[in-house]
Parts: C-alpha cells; structure tokens; sequence
C-alpha cells in the first residue's frame, strides 16, 4: 500500500491543523494506523494509532486531549485533527500502516518498527 500524507503548513501556537492520511489499494481497511512525528536532530516519536476498525484508539501524552485520530474506510484515509498546536508540536508528520490486526498487542502501536509501510510524511511548523 501506498500512504500519502497532505495537510501540514504553518500556523500559529493555538492553532489548529488537520493532517490527512490517503492509502492505497483495497487491503488499506484492513490496516491498523498510526501517526508518528520526528523533529529536527530527534528520534521519530509516536503520536497517535487507531485499530483497523476505529474500534481502538491511542495517544501519546503530549497530544491526549488536543489531537484526535479518526479514519474513513471507504475513502481510505486517516486524519489527524490537531488542536490548541505547540511551538513543541513542530515536526514532520508520517502516517503509518501495520498489516498485522494484532500489532498493537503489548504496545506495539507505539513502535515503529510495528510498522510496514510509510508515508512520506508532511511538515507542520508551529510558530509563536
């Protein structure tokens, strides 16, 4: 599968931001997602995941409350609706797919090397 992330720019602390997450191919419902971030000169980090059929989602702490992931099958696509954004929020922003249902299992979610397939991730610079 193909993932195509779209949506990033910048704005202002306080902001918000929706990122989009397209696949491609049929097999995209049946994957679980994850969004990642990785600012300059730091590791890629993880954001926020959701199970194949929304049923599950996770966050990271830095995010919880202020960003939700949600995904729309019959479009394949996955968004990330980010709220109330940091200067800390600035990163480039990769959405992610995991073929395996159960990769979430003992916390994968939060891993990327969980991960099979990668966008190539769009930029979101958060200014004060």
């Amino acid at each position: 599968v193909q993932l195509q992330a779209s949506g990033g720019g910048l704005v202002q602390a306080g902001d918000s931001l929706r990122l989009s997450c397209a696949g491609s191919g049929r097999t995209f419902p049946n994957y679980n997602m994850g969004w990642f971030r990785q600012a300059p000169g730091k590791e890629r980090e993880f954001v926020t995941a959701i199970t194949w059929n929304g049923g599950i989602t996770w966050y990271a702490d830095s995010v919880k409350g202020r960003f939700t992931i949600s995904r729309d099958n019959a479009q394949n696509t996955v968004s990330l609706q980010m709220n109330n954004l940091r200067l800390e929020d600035t990163a480039r922003y990769y959405c992610a797919a995991d073929r395996d249902r159960f990769g979430y299992v003992g916390g994968g979610y939060k891993r990327p090397e969980s991960y099979d397939y990668w966008g190539r991730g769009t930029l979101v610079t958060v200014s004060s």
